[in-house]
């Protein structure tokens, strides 16, 4: 049997509740109140519960406001990273996820054949950055060129990147899947400049950074390297691909019927 639905909040009091921009109070009230009535509360104990609700909810939204903004391509999280079929060492994924690395604004470059893990692993950390009150940017070389590209017309292109580097952590991710030319090489060695050490930045590559000069301009490559790796944790993944392993075992789609 459903518990009775607490009685509404008076109206002058949740115009109040609207007024003032308090919506999870509002939505909370109704029942906090029924059950301070019930079991006596402390006035101050009703106050601070409502206010826990209150922040509770505005806490959450702006983790999906954030997790919007980042740009994350699939979603992966934590939740369903295999760290034991990871060929990057315990100790190394453990350190990692403390994000410690992030507030020192350290580095973070990854680099191994393509379905190693390399994206998921990072995309998760990016979530536990936003779970842990900070912001993230995420971006391939070509949208990060195409960012960039798009800030020249107007001339706009330092505040862009200004905008860029207010997140704590900035992901460029699949470096090296294809060349880049120099527009991609230059909004590379902008967003690296501009966020050396100052902000986290992690890559992803199928190519050592010290071979990016192999796919970009060598004099931005080395530059931008230069600052990339000065300080950075530098985790080299091995293996075959999870990706064509799951498809030979018939685990990448559902059976058709």
């Amino acid at each position: 049997m459903r518990p009775p639905e607490p009685p509404p909040l008076p109206d002058e009091l949740g115009a109040l509740l609207r007024r003032m921009r308090l919506p999870y109070v509002r939505g909370a009230a109704p029942e906090v109140l029924a059950t301070a009535r019930a079991q006596r509360w402390d006035p101050a104990e009703v106050l601070r519960v409502l206010l826990a609700e209150e922040v509770k909810g505005r806490d959450a939204a702006t983790r999906r406001q954030r997790r919007k903004a980042a740009g994350f391509p699939t979603g992966k999280t934590f939740d369903t990273w295999q760290e034991n079929e990871s060929s990057i060492p315990d100790p190394t994924q453990a350190a990692l996820q403390t994000l410690e690395w992030v507030g020192r604004a350290e580095n973070l470059a990854m680099a191994g054949p393509s379905g190693t893990g390399k994206s998921h692993f990072v995309e998760a950390l990016g979530h536990a950055v936003i779970d842990a009150g900070m912001r993230v940017a995420w971006f391939t070389l070509e949208s990060l060129a195409l960012t960039v590209g798009k800030a020249k017309v107007d001339a706009t292109v330092a505040k862009v990147v200004a905008r860029i580097c207010r997140s704590d952590l900035i992901v460029i991710d699949d470096i090296g899947m294809l060349p880049a030319g120099h527009d991609a090489a230059e909004a590379f060695y902008r967003v690296i400049d501009a966020a050396y050490e100052r902000r986290s930045v992690a890559v992803t590559s199928n190519l050592h950074p010290s071979g990016f000069d192999t796919i970009m301009p060598k004099t931005l490559a080395t530059a931008t390297v230069d600052r990339l790796l000065h300080h950075a944790h530098v985790v080299l993944t091995e293996g075959g691909s999870y990706r064509l392993a799951e498809a030979t075992d018939g685990k990448g789609v559902t059976p058709l019927t």
